[in-house]
This record gives structure tokens, sequence and C-alpha cells, in this order.
């Protein structure tokens, strides 16, 4: 019983509280990085609530300090003067200073983006997977929705002979 507690309790530690559901369907993701958020104390209660966009966001390396830049995070209802945020400030990211580099070198060589995925709770920290992305043309995004079509009409298939089967 003690081990289906703790369980319970790291699934309620790890959870996501918003997605960018645009950026995998845009972007092929090349590698993802979890990464820490500076925030305000404001800013979390809001992410708490859930009140976080991510779908025009982008990150990019400025004197070797990775920034987060287009995340909406809505303004604290009970915030008020000195306590309160702005909703579309430019958001530190923590990073390794080597892993801010190994990603800076990717970008430079491959052409690629930074995009953020998920704003998420770790062990009551709130994180950022971002990950190292390429953008698709329209014809690759018409590619990979056809092929994901293709594999839940398999998977449909498999269930009904599944069932005609017992």
């Amino acid at each position: 019983m003690n081990a289906q507690n703790k369980q319970s309790e790291r699934e309620h530690l790890d959870r996501v509280v918003a997605s960018n559901r645009k950026a995998r369907h845009d972007y092929t993701i090349v590698d993802v990085v979890e990464a820490g958020i500076v925030l305000l104390g404001s800013e979390v209660k809001s992410v708490r609530s859930g009140q976080v966009q991510l779908a025009d966001a982008y990150a990019h390396v400025v004197n070797g300090e990775m920034w987060l830049d287009g995340i909406h995070i809505a303004s604290y209802a009970f915030a008020h003067g000195v306590g309160a945020h702005e909703p579309m400030r430019r958001r530190k990211l923590l990073l390794h200073r080597e892993q801010i580099r190994r990603m800076q070198d990717r970008i430079n060589k491959e052409r690629l983006t930074i995009v953020p995925l998920e704003v998420l709770f770790s062990k009551g920290r709130v994180k950022v997977d971002i990950a190292l992305a390429k953008g698709r043309q329209k014809a690759d995004r018409r590619q990979a929705i056809a092929k994901k079509e293709s594999e839940l009409e398999m998977r449909r298939e498999a269930g009904r002979q599944k069932k005609q089967a017992q």
C-alpha cells in the first residue's frame, strides 16, 4: 500500500499544465530537453491554475543564456501592484552552459529552431520541455497527417478483427 501512495504522489507531482500541439504539427521534433524556468510568485499561481498558452512561443540564446519569448501566462486575479506580472514578458530558462552551447551549435549547423512543447510540474517545480525542431513544409505536414490516419485505421481494423474473433 505504501508503494501505491508513493506512485500516486509522484504522478500528482509530475503533471502537464499546458502543451503546444501546434508545434508537433508544424515541426519535426529532433530532440527534447527539460528546462527550468524563472517565474515570479504570481506567475506560479497562474500556472497552477492552468492559465498558460504556448501557441506562438519560441526560445533563443542571448549572451550564453536561453530565453523563452511568446509564452502567455495570464495575470493572477489576486495579485495587484508590485506582486503582479506582465503576461507576455521574456522568461529565462535554466539550463547548464554546456547544454546551451550544444543546442546553439546544432541550431547553427542544422538550421533548427527551439520550441516549447509542454509546461509541467515536476517535483513541485515548474519545468518546460523544449525541443530542437525542424520546420515542416506543407507537403511534409500532409504526409504526416496521412501517416497518422493510416496508423489509426490499422489500429481500428485490428480492434474490429479482435472483437470478431471473440
